[in-house]
C-alpha cells in the first residue's frame, strides 16, 4: 500500500511557476514510477509527466514540454512537479500517482490531488 499526499497548488499569473511535491508513504517508494495528471473542470484527467522508479527516465505530455520538469528524491519519498511559464490552460486540480509498472495509465495509487489556478 502507497499513500500519497500532494502539496505546493496555488493561485499563480500567467508565465509564472509553481513546484508541486507528493509526499508517500512506504519504504518501498524507490520501486515505484511515479507519475502527474491533472483535470480540469469538465474534462477527463490527462497525463502530465512521469518518472521511473530510478529516476532515469522522464515523459510527459506534448502540452508540457519544455515547460514542466518531473523529479525525484527517493532518499526523501517524494516526487516534484516543477511548472514554469504556466499559461490559464494548465489550470486543473494535479494529482499524484504511483505504480510499479504503469507510466503514462493504470496507476495503482492515488492522491488526494491540489489545485492549480493560472490567472490571465
Amino acid at each position: 500500500q502507497v499513500q500519497l499526499v500532494e502539496s505546493g497548488g496555488g493561485l499563480v499569473q500567467a508565465g509564472g511557476s509553481l513546484r508541486l511535491s507528493c509526499a508517500a508513504s512506504g519504504r518501498i517508494f524507490k520501486a515505484y514510477n511515479m507519475g502527474w495528471f491533472r483535470q480540469a473542470p469538465g474534462k477527463e484527467r490527462e497525463f502530465v509527466a512521469a518518472v521511473t522508479y530510478s529516476g532515469a527516465r522522464t515523459y510527459y505530455a506534448d502540452s508540457v514540454k519544455g515547460r514542466f520538469s518531473v523529479s525525484r528524491d527517493n532518499a526523501k519519498n517524494t516526487v516534484y512537479l516543477q511548472m514554469n511559464s504556466l499559461k490559464p490552460e494548465d489550470t486543473a486540480v494535479y494529482y499524484c500517482a504511483a505504480d510499479r509498472l504503469a507510466l503514462q495509465s493504470s496507476y495503482a495509487y492515488w492522491g488526494q490531488g491540489t489545485q492549480v489556478t493560472v490567472s490571465s
